[in-house]
């Protein structure tokens, strides 16, 4: 297929594809799935070979969110039935950070319910990421704890935090429709103030929540923009009690073309399957690892995922390696920060018209399987109890 040698050539070159190339790849028909997943594997494995990084989630806050955004089952008013509890002391979120480590993850992800952080929250974060970083020689720590204010990013850097995470989510014409407490503009804002303070920004999406392939194609083209270091590909867990709780419109073969076009466009990133791919890929989750490079280990935030065990068992069954500690993820070019230029993304050639993309006929609309609500599981293990972490 044309379309698919051209995209691998311009992902070894770090080149942007179009938007008609990206959508291309969203609309290939199931027949030529594999044909898509071997093509973005071969740019998955030029820039990372066979290793799969593992993270591991720490949520320090859960519940009682003043933002309304309709896929999160901590929102405001939300009637999902997850675990609330108020910050988790340092001691406590190490010792759950050390179980993921123990797992084999080799960073550490530090979540916190919230519009915000307070100038005393970052105090309190600070302190945990010290203690954590005390007690876990090498590991990284990721703090994502919503929309920054001046100063903040500089002041979690200088506790010892190497990365912070704020999604995009979805595209930022449809994202009043998700969201409306706060704007596109300042998710947008929050990841460059992590840019501007050294810190290795993460940033991605969710895909389900009803958007358009023109949607999907956006946002990665954003992300791009951005340039964060790190995307996780998120697929919506439909929480009951939630605005979005009817919206089970993925298949795991559409999954594996949004992770693809993922990778296309983003060919050198770190690309992280999030949340939702035990709910949504199911079985087919071994072939996501030949698009991405990285994965949560374990438990989600108010979710359970698959046994921390399976999720090594799968890894190793599908002929990959964990990423050890004394391996550098991001290739030679974008571990040494030469990448972060707002210049459009790192590699980014113009991304002129190249390739069979445009004139591409969309596969037939396949509709999705029934519900699988069996595999929603709300977390009551773990960070904020006092029963044992999946790890």
């Amino acid at each position: 297929m044309d379309l698919l040698n051209t995209l691998v050539d311009k992902g070894l070159r770090r080149e942007l594809p179009t938007r008609e190339e990206a959508l291309a790849v969203l609309a290939t028909s199931d027949d030529d799935l594999l044909d898509v997943v071997a093509a973005a594997g071969k740019v998955r494995r030029h820039w990372f070979g066979r290793r799969v990084k593992l993270n591991y989630l720490v949520n320090l806050k859960s519940g009682l969110c003043p933002e309304d955004c309709s896929y999160c089952s901590q929102r405001l008013g939300s009637e999902a039935g997850i675990l609330k509890y108020t910050w988790l002391k340092p001691d406590q979120a190490s010792e759950a950070a050390a179980a993921g480590v123990a797992g084999g993850a080799k960073r550490v992800c530090l979540v916190a319910s919230g519009r915000g952080p307070t100038d005393r929250d970052v105090d309190r974060v600070s302190d945990t990421i010290r203690t954590i970083k005390e007690k876990n020689e090498g590991v990284e720590v990721c703090a994502c704890l919503g929309l920054l204010s001046d100063g903040q990013a500089e002041r979690l850097r200088e506790a010892g935090a190497d990365a912070y995470n704020h999604n995009l989510n979805t595209s930022e014409a449809t994202y009043g429709e998700i969201t409306t407490t706060h704007t596109y503009a300042d998710r947008v804002d929050t990841v460059n103030k992590a840019h501007a303070a050294g810190l290795s920004a993460c940033s991605g999406l969710i895909a389900g929540m009803g958007e358009t392939d023109e949607d999907l194609v956006d946002v990665v083209f954003s992300l791009r923009e951005l340039d964060p270091d790190s995307v996780p590909v998120n697929f919506l867990i439909p929480f009951e009690g939630t605005p979005l709780a009817k919206e089970w419109n993925l298949t795991p073969q559409r999954c594996l073309r949004i992770l693809a076009m993922t990778r296309f466009v983003c060919p050198d990133v770190e690309v992280r399957i999030a949340g939702g791919r035990e709910v949504h890929l199911r079985t087919l989750q071994p072939l996501a690892l030949h698009l991405a490079n990285s994965i949560f280990l374990g438990d989600y935030l108010t979710s359970e995922g698959q046994a921390g065990k399976a999720d090594l068992e799968m890894i190793a069954d599908a002929g990959f390696e964990v990423e050890g500690a004394d391996q550098v993820t991001l290739p030679e070019h974008r571990a040494a920060g030469g990448c972060h230029d707002g210049g459009g993304g790192c590699g980014s050639e113009g991304g002129g018209v190249c390739g069979s993309g445009a004139g591409a006929k969309p596969a037939e609309p396949r509709e999705a399987a029934e519900p699988r609500t069996d595999l929603v599981a709300v977390r009551r293990r773990g960070a904020g109890t006092d029963i044992a972490p999946n790890a």
